[in-house]
């Protein structure tokens, strides 16, 4: 925890860490939280822990923050989203398939038959020279030196390490795109990212994203901005459907355990069976949430990356923080706005 950096909150403002999840594409929807968030100015984030795209959403906030505040976030989130639609494609996932797939093709056998190929093929086999459209983007985008130099936000980006199955955190003084596709490397698509001579896979599976580090920042309030919905509206019973309630629990499964755990402890604190303090710090948690928000997208919308479909999203995005603040900013500062005792135990 040495890279912390302990800062007065800001007159006025809520100082607060941001928990960003990952979910391809669907990340616009939390760019369109963090929009809302940022214009309305009275937060202090002072710490991001992130995943995939959640963690593209974190350095483009931060770089944007150093290039003019809030409102330069602002520029550079919306500058770096219409990057990733403007770009080549294949930035979250998609493949030949997905790009040629129109609404007939995709009903049609001919697809059905080139999906049940496309898990024989690994992307050391079609991908050979590791093309990547994201590091162009993110190189483009985002100015990496200035993070490692100048960031005013404490930064935790996560990956998996591949060969000793750990939830690896990368700071912000050492941020670059490399660390970035660590984070958002999913290993059906994209060849691991080889980072001092370890690889690593998306962080999403491990960390997704990881609320440890948030224990020993100063901000004791965490707002959660998650993009896999916790909740079904009924059981799945297609195969599409199956296969999409299986990707929202497994990418949810990381962050269900670390809140059930904090869960716990407390509530022993709250009980007088664990006394806060040496590392058992008392967090309040607050959560904008994927549910009821994006439950009417597919699986395959996470690689949809078209303008239209990610202002879609934003546009969803603004619309929930707006009920946020209406309904718990007045809980900032003084109680959970979430019962992880009711959620989680």
């Amino acid at each position: 925890m040495g890279l912390l950096r302990k800062r007065p909150a800001t007159d006025g403002a809520k100082p607060v860490s941001l928990a960003l999840q990952g979910g391809g594409a669907h990340g616009a929807f939390q760019w369109g939280v963090l929009d809302r968030l940022l214009e309305y100015g009275g937060l202090e984030i002072q710490s991001i822990t992130a995943a995939s795209a959640g963690a593209m959403n974190a350095v483009a906030l931060v770089s944007g923050m150093i290039e003019g505040g809030p409102e330069g976030a602002r520029t550079r989130l919306e500058s770096f989203w219409k990057a990733v639609s403007q770009g080549s494609g294949g930035v979250f996932g998609e493949n030949f398939m997905t790009r040629l797939a129109t609404d007939w093709f995709t009903n049609s056998p001919a697809y059905s038959y080139l999906q049940t190929l496309q898990p024989a093929m690994s992307p050391y086999d079609f991908n050979p020279l590791n093309l990547n459209p994201l590091r162009d983007v993110l190189r483009e985008q985002i100015d990496f030196k200035a993070i490692r130099e100048q960031s005013p936000i404490d930064l935790f980006i996560a990956a998996t390490a591949v060969r000793t199955s750990e939830a690896k955190l990368f700071h912000a003084a050492e941020l670059t795109a490399e660390h970035i596709l660590a984070s958002a490397c999913l290993p059906d698509v994209f060849q691991a990212v080889e980072i001092d001579g370890e690889p690593y896979w998306d962080g999403g599976y491990l960390a997704n994203p990881p609320i440890w580090p948030l224990v020993e920042c100063r901000a004791r309030d965490v707002l959660m901005l998650l993009l896999n919905p916790l909740v079904s509206k009924g059981t799945p019973r297609s195969t599409a459907e199956i296969m999409d309630r299986l990707n929202e629990i497994g990418f949810n499964a990381s962050v269900v355990a670390e809140l059930r755990t904090i869960a716990v402890v407390q509530d022993l604190i709250k009980r007088g069976l664990l006394k806060a303090g040496a590392g058992y710090m008392t967090l309040r948690f607050h959560m904008i949430a994927a549910d009821g928000r994006l439950g009417d997208l597919t699986l395959s919308s996470k690689a949809n990356t078209g303008w239209s479909f990610l202002l879609d999203l934003k546009k969803r995005g603004r619309e929930a923080a707006d009920e946020w603040l209406k309904d718990h900013l007045a809980q900032v500062g003084s109680q959970s706005s979430v019962d992880l005792g009711k959620a989680f135990l």
